[in-house]
């Protein structure tokens, strides 16, 4: 359970504390509006380390609802803004780029979906227009328009390229094409109710967004996980990584042409998918975490562990004795730590370029993630992308194989109460290092043990706006390389 410092705030206040609490190392994690009988409610939740949380809460009229935009103090913050005007007509005041971001132009004038009055959706109108796309004039200047559809089993995205010659002078990247109403179709559902939405909010990220769900309702409903779970909790965490990553390793090689590599990643990835079935029963382990606890059917076994660790080295060290691929790896994609800080991306692209944020050590579950070692690089180019994968594989390895004393096959889970103790209902929030990076959850339950609100943000949408910085000066053929030195997830950021 985490102590969290919550404090009432006026829109006269809101400014100067925000700024006071980023001045002192937290970061704005996640702003989540909520609908109260008499006001809009906007709760603003600031973390750092040393499990630190602060939560500041505005209220607003329901006629009229306004904030003061803090998009010129935090970059995060005005994309937060923005997605609170398309959902719930909150409107941020003094917000330097005010326009739609979730709700794409077909999609009717003045209807909030995250309101009570919303309704069923009503039919798409005309189109208020064509995405005013910042178009870039000049001898040899051309675009190229790709996606949203694209080859492969990916989501889709609108890439708009801005180029003259090979070059890449502007991309600017348009997502939320397929917005689901996840964190609605959650309201008025019990915690139980709502763990297989959790579950399949981005699906190669199983079981960092169900930990981070039960650990906002187990914050909400005091409850105390049991030791064996929280081991079992953070082992899955890390075979999630191992599959993720390697995975990663591969695809980054086949970009620049050496797919031979691809094909052995792709079985080791196959090999920790396999024991995830073994150890929960699922290729992608749900059903691993629970409320309340954890669930193994199996345990990883001391052999498995260093059988993969052995083929991601061989990997790795094959990559890297290859001139074609470090050539290409080399200075291609540029995010400088100053870009990464200012815009306040996270996970491996964060460390990458020396942002050393991981919720293991700042936000831990297990005694044991504490002193996980950063994967740290200053560089901010695809082959630190690339070595920052190849070291998080190593210390995940490691982490298992600490954890592994701790792991019993067997259920492992608190009770957890039907009903929040105090009257009128309970508020919790969830941080876990999923394999991308931080993820956030934040839930409130009412007095009938429902949830009222249920607020997501995947790292992918603190991350995304950082691609196109470092693909500019860069040429067209470097794209795939870089998009997916950053393979974010479209499922967790349109939500």
């Amino acid at each position: 359970m985490s102590a969290v410092d919550r404090r009432d705030v006026t829109a006269t206040e809101l400014g100067g504390q925000v700024q006071g609490l980023l001045d002192d190392g937290l970061r704005l994690a996640l702003v989540a509006a909520h609908e109260d009988s008499d006001a809009f409610r906007v709760v603003y939740l600031l973390t750092g380390s040393g499990n630190r949380r602060v939560e500041l809460a505005l209220r607003t009229s329901l006629d009229a609802p306004t904030v003061p935009s803090l998009a010129r103090l935090s970059f995060p913050a005005g994309r937060f803004e923005r997605v609170m005007r398309d959902l719930y007509g909150i409107v941020p005041i003094d917000h330097p780029l005010p326009r739609r971001m979730v709700r794409h132009k077909h999609w009717p004038t003045g209807w909030y979906p995250m309101r009570s009055d919303a309704g069923s959706p009503p039919p798409f109108g005309p189109t208020e227009g064509a995405y005013p796309f910042l178009r870039v004039e000049g001898p040899g200047v051309y675009e190229i328009p790709v996606g949203p559809v694209h080859a492969g089993m990916i989501g889709p995205g609108h890439f708009r390229f801005s180029v003259v010659g090979e070059s890449i002078l502007k991309l600017k990247a348009r997502l939320w094409f397929t917005h689901k109403g996840l964190t609605k179709l959650a309201e008025g559902r019990t915690p139980a109710e709502a763990l297989p939405l959790a579950e399949r909010i981005s699906g190669d990220t199983t079981v960092g967004h169900t930990t981070a769900f039960c650990s906002a309702v187990e914050d909400a409903l005091g409850v105390d996980v049991p030791e064996p779970a929280r081991a079992a909790r953070a082992a899955l965490l890390e075979l999630e990584r191992l599959y993720n990553h390697v995975a990663d390793l591969g695809a980054l090689c086949m970009d620049v042409g050496y797919g031979i590599l691809n094909v052995h990643a792709q079985r080791v990835r196959e090999d920790v998918l396999r024991l995830g079935a073994e150890v929960t029963g699922h290729r992608l382990m749900r059903g691993g975490v629970v409320l309340g606890g954890a669930a193994l059917a199996a345990v990883p076994t001391a052999a498995q562990l260093t059988r993969i660790a052995d083929d991601v080295t061989e990997i790795v060290d094959h990559a890297l004795r290859q001139s074609v691929v470090v050539d290409r790896f080399t200075g291609t994609g540029l995010l400088t730590a100053a870009n990464a800080r200012e815009i306040g991306v996270l996970g491996y692209v964060g460390r990458a370029s020396g942002l050393d944020v991981d919720a293991r050590r700042d936000h831990p579950s297990h005694p044991a993630t504490v002193s996980v070692p950063p994967a740290l690089r200053t560089e901010g180019d695809v082959l630190a992308r690339f070595s920052v994968r190849a070291d998080e594989v190593r210390a995940s390895v490691d982490l298992l194989r600490v954890l592994l004393p701790e792991l019993r096959s067997g259920r492992w889970v608190a009770e957890v109460p039907a009903h929040p103790a105090g009257a009128a209902g309970a508020a919790g929030s969830g941080l876990v290092e999923g394999w991308r990076g931080t993820i956030a959850h934040r839930i409130e339950i009412g007095p009938d043990g429902c949830l009222t609100r249920l607020a997501v943000v995947d790292p992918s949408f603190l991350t995304w706006p950082a691609l196109p910085v470092a693909l500019r000066g860069m040429i067209v053929a470097d794209f795939p390389v870089i998009n997916k030195s950053f393979n974010l997830s479209y499922a967790g950021n349109d939500l």
